[in-house]
């Protein structure tokens, strides 16, 4: 293939005997893969001697610098952070909003197996729990009712575009299997979506969202959905105006980005303004998702506090400077993966990871000479004190932070439950120092890596497996982890891992490649795309953003695989929808001034006026 292998994107996509019938609904920019045996990479397998085709001169060693701007976040702004909306004083409302909302819930739930429309009701009222952001209070009520409804109902006898669509894509999201036939009814004979529904502009957004929960082989009824739905509310979105202002917002934000990726406390936070201006709105379900919104922001703000302590106490600001200094940046990750107030010592140990690691990044991207590089990475091997000996001074403290975090990590575990996780930690920092180390050679050796073995390295290089297993063994629940669950977990949570890490990466290297191409970093994948099928920056970018959306397919084939425990499937998810959001208006971690800091001050820093009923 001239772009990437099929065994390189993926350990079961394809075995040797695949036939060419079963790729003719693959994009483009895929059909020209070539099959080849099918191997895992579960954990990347690198040779630590370079390799042969790279051997050159290599240049003189100089000491590079990135030149991050300072954080713009100093421990005493962090410090000052307050609110007043704490459970302790707001519990009790909270707790009866909650009660309101639940007999809501009931009360549309038992309606819904009287008729079509009270089912529709109950769909618009699960989707808005869901995207205000306090679905997580419901869920075994929510997933109950869908169970109950099933694939049937509303999808197999109504005649309303809008109403299948959100029965497909709720259903969908909750793992419930549904059939996309249920959209032939709205199809001519030729596959293609009938003309009357041009100008239905809510069943088209609905549409057009549901159509993103998609799988391989679904082309012939969600590809036309997407591209049918697309185009007709591109022509009609101007013409919104008056009365259907709330309506026009909701299309411009689908088309930018759909629903399925949108990081969920963003999502809930531009939702609550929508909702609010709704005529059909809840009351209670307003006031509860404001509350809730609020009271979770002190949580949030007790861990950053935590946080910035712990990232004082480093001072990695004067010993490694050089590094991006980025703790409420890497925080937004944190929160992206797991924001329901439960899952604080989780966002507080995801936090400190994706921390050290940036700076290990930084060290083996711009700063480490690559002897220095090479020292590093076998040090990591070794796992101990005495490893660090032979480190330069500046490495030490690196190490010996990452040293500790694991160490933590394992012991708080083994305190929980009597189980060691620590070759399962120190493998993931080995893979990631060992991917780090590649890019360093390439860079050094001035190598330009084929498409294929830049991302047989860079899923790993990005940090996702490591993020995906400490994110897990962080867990509330990860005191009745044993041995087997966990490898279980990893072996089946292994593909949806990949391809939520290939999202991350692919999407960081669109909003950065740029800027770290002018400073003569390694290249990226646009930079490999280009050169190796002698494209333009444009068509190579357009090639990334397919591999994008055929990852995106695999995830949702992944989610709907019940072996695959729901921590892991909703952690790869909202891993993927964190990397749209922070990559979406340019590098929202190194340049992280603009869109990533107002994200951060509403998320964390300003609470959001409450509408009381009167």
């Amino acid at each position: 293939m001239a772009l990437i292998t099929f065994s390189s994107l993926s350990p079961s996509l394809v075995s040797t005997s695949t036939s060419y019938q079963r790729l003719i609904h693959l994009p483009k920019v895929l059909l020209q893969m070539t099959v080849r045996k099918q191997c895992s990479f579960v954990y990347v397998s690198i040779n630590l001697s370079p390799s042969s085709e790279v051997i050159s001169n290599p240049p003189a060693a100089q000491r590079r610098l990135a030149r991050y701007h300072p954080t713009v976040w100093d421990s005493k702004l962090i410090d000052a952070f307050t609110t007043q909306y704490t459970y302790e004083l707001h519990g009790a409302r909270l707790e009866r909003l909650k009660q309101n909302v639940a007999i809501t819930l009931l009360a549309a739930s038992t309606s819904s197996t009287k008729d079509t429309t009270s089912t529709f009701s109950m769909l618009k009222l699960i989707d808005s729990m869901q995207r205000l952001g306090v679905a997580y209070h419901f869920e075994k009520e929510i997933q109950a009712v869908l169970t109950s409804l099933g694939s049937s109902s509303t999808a197999s006898t109504s005649s309303d575009l809008h109403a299948v669509a959100l029965q497909f894509q709720i259903l969908r999201e909750h793992r419930i299997p549904i059939s996309p036939d249920v959209f032939n009814k709205f199809t001519t004979r030729d596959g293609r979506f009938k003309y009357s529904l041009s100008k239905d502009m809510e069943g088209l957004l609905s549409l057009y969202e549901a159509s993103h929960l998609g799988m391989l082989g679904e082309d012939h009824v969600l590809e036309e959905a997407k591209s049918f739905s697309a185009k007709k509310l591109r022509q009609l979105v101007g013409t919104l105006e008056g009365e259907d202002g709330l309506l026009k917002q909701l299309v411009q934000q689908s088309l930018e980005t759909p629903l399925h990726w949108r990081m969920q406390r963003i999502e809930a936070r531009s939702f609550i303004d929508i909702y609010q201006k709704d005529d059909s709105m809840n009351m209670d379900l307003l006031e509860l998702a404001q509350l809730d919104y609020n009271i979770v922001q002190s949580v949030y703000q007790r861990e950053i506090k935590e946080l910035s302590r712990w990232w004082r106490d480093l001072d990695f600001e004067h010993k490694a400077n050089f590094s991006r200094d980025r703790l409420m940046e890497n925080y937004l990750w944190a929160m992206g993966v797991n924001y329901e107030p439960q899952f604080s010592n989780c966002r507080i140990g995801l936090t400190k990871f994706v921390c050290i690691l940036t700076v290990i990044d930084d060290m083996y991207d711009v700063y480490g000479f690559l002897d220095e590089l090479e020292l590093y990475t076998r040090a990591v091997y070794r796992w101990n004190m005495e490893a660090m000996e032979k480190l330069p001074e500046y490495m030490k403290p690196i190490y010996t932070a990452m040293l500790n975090f694991g160490n933590e990590v394992t012991d708080n575990v083994f305190k929980n439950n009597g189980l060691s996780v620590l070759p399962y930690i120190k493998k993931e920092w080995v893979n990631l120092c060992k991917s780090y180390l590649v890019e360093a050679r390439w860079f050094y050796y001035g190598y330009t890596p084929t498409l294929e073995e830049y991302l047989k390295n860079a899923w790993t290089s990005v940090g996702g497996p490591g993020a995906a297993l400490h994110a897990y063994l962080l867990l509330p629940g990860c005191n009745i982890i044993t041995k087997s669950s966990l490898d279980d977990s990893i072996k089946h949570g292994s593909q949806i891992i990949y391809w939520s890490s290939l999202i991350t990466r692919l999407s960081d290297d669109l909003a950065t490649s740029k800027a770290e191409s002018e400073r003569g970093d390694v290249a990226k994948s646009i930079e490999c795309c280009m050169e190796e099928r002698g494209i333009s920056e444009e068509e190579a970018q357009d090639c990334i953003n397919e591999l994008i959306y055929y990852s995106w397919k695999k995830i949702n084939e992944e989610s709907s695989k019940t072996a695959i425990p729901k921590s892991i499937v909703k952690m790869s998810l909202n891993m993927a929808r964190t990397a749209h959001s922070i990559f979406q208006h340019g590098d929202g971690i190194g340049t992280s001034i603009g869109v990533t800091k107002e994200r951060l001050i509403s998320l964390i820093a300003n609470p959001i006026p409450i509408i009381t009923q009167n």
